[in-house]
């Protein structure tokens, strides 16, 4: 590999997020260019800075662990006209199931079917095969049923930094 300049430095971080499919971690950007970690971060920081000052089209968001370009929300518009999402809208069974599954990991699907109070098997399954949630593991008793959780795709589908980026649900009054 050329030795760097340092100013090509953060020109190639930008290369390299620009291509990549999934945001990508600080730590995997220092491996693929052979830098610390540290010097990784300034210039993310520096990205983000650029693309605020300079008002493009785009924006350095930090999602599901890692850093990605994404467009302004406010072309979206336009950006539709080219671009088909790859996720298609969720039901609204779906939807409710997701929520569910996001504010009480690990669940099983019967805890799941209790709050909604009926069957979730098949938005279940369209989650897990869209890559919003997983089998998380198996709970202790009978039968051992699956627990779910959501992904990294969850994350990166409702652009969230964590899960704890999630808005604080609200308490029901009680009558």
């Amino acid at each position: 590999m050329p030795t760097l300049f340092p100013d090509e430095t953060k020109n190639i971080i930008e290369a390299i997020l620009f291509v990549a499919s999934d945001p990508l971690p600080p730590k995997m950007i220092a491996e693929i260019i052979t830098r610390d970690e540290e010097e990784v971060l300034a210039h993310l920081k520096d990205i983000k800075a650029d693309c605020e000052r300079e008002r493009r089209g785009f924006y350095l968001a930090e999602v599901a662990g890692g850093f990605s370009f994404a467009t302004r929300p406010e072309y979206a518009d336009y950006v539709a006209k080219v671009v088909k999402p790859r996720l298609s809208s969720l039901s609204q069974a779906a939807l409710e199931t997701l929520a569910i599954i996001a504010y009480g990991q690990p669940i099983t699907r019967s805890e799941i079917d209790e709050i909604r109070g009926v069957k979730s098997d098949s938005a279940v399954y369209t989650l897990i095969e869209r890559g919003l949630i997983e089998e998380a593991g198996r709970k202790d008793g009978p039968g051992r049923p699956a627990l779910f959780a959501t992904t990294s795709g969850f994350l990166k589908y409702l652009g969230l930094k964590t899960i704890q980026d999630l808005p604080q649900l609200q308490k029901e009054d009680s009558m």
